[in-house]
This record gives C-alpha cells, structure tokens and sequence, in this order.
C-alpha cells in the first residue's frame, strides 16, 4: 500500500467517525427538541449557540481553517435544531441580498426563509407570527447607520434576540466589460460605501438607486451597458459577470445585523444592550441621563438620535451598551436614569458576535 492509500485510509476512518458522531449528536439534539416542547421552550436559543461556536473556536487546534470551522458547526446546528423544529426566518429579499447573507451565516442552510420586500414588512412578519425571526441591517462601518430599521422600534414592540457581524465585499456585476458600462445600479449604502471607486473607474456612469442589491442585479441583468453592485452570490444566481471585485472602499467594511423576535435571551457573560429613551426638555438632561452609566462602570458602544415623528423637534435616542440588562451595574443605571427620562425602553439583551462573518463561509 502506498503513502497516499495509508493516508486516505486514515481519513477513511475519520470521516466514519465524525459521521457516527453526528448521528449520536441528532439524537440527542431530536431528545432535546421533545424536552422543550414538553416545557414550552424556544427551540433556537442565540446564546447558546454563540456560546458553541465561542467555544469551538477556542479549542481548534489552528489545523483546520477558523472560517470553516465556525461554518461547519453553524450547519451542523442548524441541521440539529432542524430535527427539532425548522425556524422560520425573514430577511429583506430577494434572495442572495447580503441580508440574506447574514441570515444564512446565523441560521444554517436548514432554516426556512421567507424574503420580504420591505424593513417594515419584515417586523410585520415576526409581529404577525408570520416566522419567528427576521434578519434587519443596523449599521455599516462606512455607511453609518440604517435610520429606517432604528424607526421600525418606535412603532413594533419587538426584541433584539442576536447580532450577526458581516464582512461585506462589494464586486461590480456586468454582461459587458468595465469600460463600456454607463449606468450602476445598487442600493444607497453600497454607494456610499464604494464612492471613492466609482470616482476614479466608472466617472461618467449614471448610479440610479434600488431598494435592495439585487434589484439592481437584476435590472443590469436586462439592460445593455448596465452594472450592479452586489454580493458573488448574486453574481452566480443572475449568471453575470464580476468585472471588478472587492471596490468597497475600506477593506475593513463589514455591516452589523440584528435578528429580531419576541423573546428575551438570557445572560451569556459577552453580552449587548440595546435601549431606546427620550428625555425631558431641560437643560442637562442628556448629561444627566449618561452620567449613571460611566458612575457604573458601563461601556456604551454607541448613541444615536432620531426624530420621533410625533411631534417637531422631539427626539427619541438608541444606546448600545455592555452588558446584560440583568446584570447588577446595568439594573442599577436604568434606575438611576428613569427620572430623566419621558420613557425607557429595552430593545433587547443578546450575545455579542465572536467575530466578523465572511460571504465566503457559505459560498
């Protein structure tokens, strides 16, 4: 027998294992699913599995790429949680969006998925029992924040149950070559986020707006001369062409998701809180409302205005902190911040990402 039969022999026998592993591992999972039917319990738990992949992670032995890992064990659990009750997740559509990306990359392949052509219509599937979950973009790290999902808390009484952290890579989709394109089609933040790019290599060319990415692929997809920015995935499913890849300007450019329901997650020990609050009209407020935070020891990540669309001039606020809201420092701000406030109200407490997720995870 050569070297390279001994070896694949070897893997042979590797792979029997693992795959007798996993069948134990779907009989537990099938056991754990009739336990929390019995109880009432939520079948997909976002602490627990970021607690699993937070742990995986740290045990690789550097062997076998991070990336892959962390994909092979999100399908393995979404497989499982499959066994005991396929979730239903929304994301803003039509498929192959980059939230429908980010949807993928948390929920597995074995989660079944419904597009919605609005961030409104989104919270109105999960409000509507429509799906359990629905996938919402929050933020990006060149385009700033997305001010219409913000809006969406002042009128659905919903939950923040996970973030999803995605590293976004923008490629400019054609039928034609780069120098004959003369109009782009892409959605506001890809715009903003691949400006510069656009300046130097396509000056001249028309950037007509869209709902989502992939409307606009699939407008270049009919139209002479046109271009879309959008997700490789996209490229594959509309059968265009990459004519330039990665021409995000920031090669650090990744958006943050939130999925959206109606239950509390408990503490995992690396959490987030997101709160929305609006503060009476006196000099000071605003300071006097942080100030319990810093005297805790709290972290705020990020603060954010809007209007509240009720009323001229008036504005509600988002904070983003560290923390789980039952922990002890976090209970005690929140005290301490209720006289100067007209309200308080907790979006949600949920575990932090592990780390930025890659296209690439699930390509």
């Amino acid at each position: 027998m050569s070297k390279l039969d001994q070896l694949r022999k070897r893997i042979d026998a590797l792979d029997r294992q693992m795959v007798e592993l996993l069948d134990r591992r779907a009989k537990l999972a099938k056991q754990i699913g009739e336990y929390k039917k019995r109880r009432g319990l939520d079948y997909y738990n976002p602490a627990r599995q970021k607690m699993i992949l937070g742990r995986v992670l740290n045990r690789g032995a550097g062997e076998f790429p991070r990336t892959g890992l962390k994909a092979v064990f999100t399908e393995i659990m979404s497989h499982c949680l499959a066994l005991e009750k396929a979730v239903r997740v929304a994301y803003w559509g039509p498929p192959a969006t980059f939230t429908h990306i980010a949807a993928v990359t948390e929920f597995g392949s074995a989660a079944e998925y419904e597009p919605r052509d609005t961030i409104n219509d989104l919270f109105q599937a999960v409000e509507r029992d429509d799906v359990e979950y629905a996938v919402v973009p929050v933020e990006n790290s060149t385009g700033g924040i997305v001010h219409t999902t913000l809006d969406m808390f002042l009128d659905f009484d919903l939950r923040v149950c996970s973030e999803i952290l995605l590293a976004i890579t923008h490629n400019l989709l054609a039928r034609c070559p780069l120098k004959q394109v003369r109009r782009v089609y892409s959605n506001p933040q890809p715009f903003a986020q691949c400006a510069a790019w656009l300046n130097r290599h396509l000056p001249n060319a028309d950037r007509v707006e869209t709902a989502t990415t992939v409307q606009g692929v699939q407008k270049a997809a009919r139209e002479k001369y046109s271009a879309a920015i959008a997700s490789a995935l996209a490229a594959r499913m509309y059968k265009l062409k990459i004519v330039a890849s990665g021409i995000e300007d920031t090669h650090w450019n990744s958006t943050r998701f939130w999925v959206i329901g109606t239950k509390v997650c408990q503490p995992t020990g690396n959490d987030k809180t997101s709160l929305m609050f609006s503060v009476k009209d006196r000099p000071g407020a605003l300071f006097n409302l942080l100030k319990p935070f810093a005297g805790e020891g709290i972290n705020l990540t990020k603060i954010e205005s809007r209007p509240t669309r009720r009323k001229a001039w008036e504005y509600v606020f988002f904070v983003d902190l560290q923390g789980h809201v039952n922990d002890a420092p976090v209970q005690a701000a929140l005290k301490r911040i209720e006289p100067h406030c007209v309200f308080v109200r907790i979006l949600g407490s949920y575990p932090c990402e592990v780390r930025p997720r890659s296209e690439d995870e699930y390509r």
